[in-house]
């Protein structure tokens, strides 16, 4: 049996600095920043008062006002981006049989900023040990369950298939559209709607972040506070967003003239069992994710064209995943450009994933590599071509992205042209 090859036909990108794909890559390809002052709350109490925030008002993106009553901000983010990721693919799913038609939504922290809020309202303010549940919302449940988040995304798209979501921390992004292709591959599925989504600026995520200074304190300069792989870096930006895709099998894309953005071509994921937040220097278990996406692939390391990097910020991650290529990709680590698009939208957590992986297939879209923003002090640590500043031109034929997050979690993909090769 040939296995089932699976490419990606539609996304849609809302991140910060603009709602949608042409603005997203705009943002990129310009090198701006959209990180700033927190504007959602006061931010004075917290040692870390910058955030990468979206403008978004979700009326003037089809959004009902009893969509907008029932749903958190995050789940909002994901109707959206499914609606727009499949008008962009110009598929019918009406001429699907629905239940081959999935959904996978990746998100780590599920609708906090509706279950913040509630919080506060059900408390009056903290001032009640015993909250008066009166006062919530009707669809409370919807916040408390993420798996609402998948039930919300199969109702707008009309998908009957397997309908999952993934919460594997800041790798959920990547690791949703991986178990889609999965389901794809295997024949469970012939279309996924498949993405991630994160809305997680609030008073109790920074208070949180702040407890283990994992966020930066930089909020002077806000546009400027993002620093993946500089010698300066100390922390990274909170960020919010989501990027969903159509994802379908190559063969009955080509049939319905569909455009390819990439395919698929490997994935996979690993653990450290180690330690919940911190990471082993060497990079192990990431080189380790790199080396099965690229046999999966089918693909040398020399074929690599560029790498689109977690690059959160942090000094630990920015060593261990430095590490990791130089183990995975060998000499050609040093002469493949990599970047990271944190430096200008931030860190979206379990969305994140999803976002670059639609900052990867429009690099190849475009032949241009996006910049690392702010790159400015270099890190001798952190010696690779980090494409500081500006964006580069560059044709791009396959570009690996990857993720690493909380609780050890390594994740690697592979996007290529899907007419490198016939096998």
């Amino acid at each position: 049996m040939t296995e089932r090859r699976v490419v990606i036909t539609g996304m849609e990108v809302l991140a910060p600095g603009g709602v949608g794909t042409e603005s997203f890559w705009n943002l990129l390809s310009e090198g701006r920043t959209a990180t700033r002052g927190i504007t959602f709350f006061d931010p004075s109490p917290f040692r870390s008062r910058v955030a990468a925030e979206i403008d978004f008002v979700p009326e003037k993106h089809g959004l009902s006002p009893q969509e907008v009553r029932r749903m958190d901000r995050a789940a909002q983010f994901a109707v959206v981006a499914a609606r727009g990721a499949v008008a962009d693919s110009g598929i019918e799913l009406e001429g699907y049989d629905p239940y081959r038609v999935g959904v996978t939504v990746g998100s780590a922290v599920g609708a906090t900023m509706g279950l913040d809020e509630e919080y506060r309202v059900v408390s009056d303010g903290g001032r009640l040990d015993l909250v008066d549940h009166r006062y919530a919302v009707p669809h409370l449940y919807n916040y408390l369950v993420p798996s609402s988040f998948a039930v919300e995304v199969a109702w707008a798209v009309g998908a009957q298939g397997p309908s999952t979501v993934v919460s594997t921390g800041c790798t959920s992004g990547i690791d949703s559209v991986g178990h889609a292709v999965e389901l794809i591959r295997e024949g469970s599925a012939d279309v996924m709607v498949a993405g991630s989504s994160d809305a997680p600026i609030s008073p109790i995520t920074m208070a949180c972040f702040d407890a283990i200074k994992a966020t930066t304190p930089r909020h002077d300069e806000p546009d400027r506070a993002s620093r993946p792989f500089d010698g300066t870096r100390n922390g990274f930006v909170l960020g919010e967003g989501a990027a969903v895709f159509v994802l379908e099998e190559l063969d009955a894309a080509r049939r319905r003239g569909a455009h390819i953005y990439a395919e698929v071509a490997g994935y996979a994921t690993r653990s450290n069992a180690y330690h919940m937040t911190g990471l082993r220097p060497d990079g192990v278990e990431m080189a380790e994710a790199i080396r099965v996406a690229l046999d999966e692939a089918r693909m040398d390391p020399e074929e690599i064209d560029y790498i689109n990097a977690h690059g959160s910020g942090t000094k630990q991650n920015d060593r261990h995943e430095t590490a990791a290529f130089k183990r995975s990709l060998g000499r050609h680590a040093y002469r493949t450009p990599v970047s990271s698009i944190k430096s200008m939208v931030g860190h979206s957590l379990g969305a994140i994933g999803s976002i670059e992986i639609a900052a990867s297939a429009l690099a190849m879209e475009h032949n241009v590599v996006p910049p690392t923003a702010n790159l400015r002090t270099p890190d001798p640590e952190c010696d690779l071509d980090y494409v500081p500043l500006t964006a580069r031109d560059q044709l791009t034929d396959a570009v690996l992205s990857v993720g690493s997050g909380f609780g050890g979690f390594q994740s690697a993909m592979v996007l290529a042209r899907p007419e490198r090769s016939a096998a």
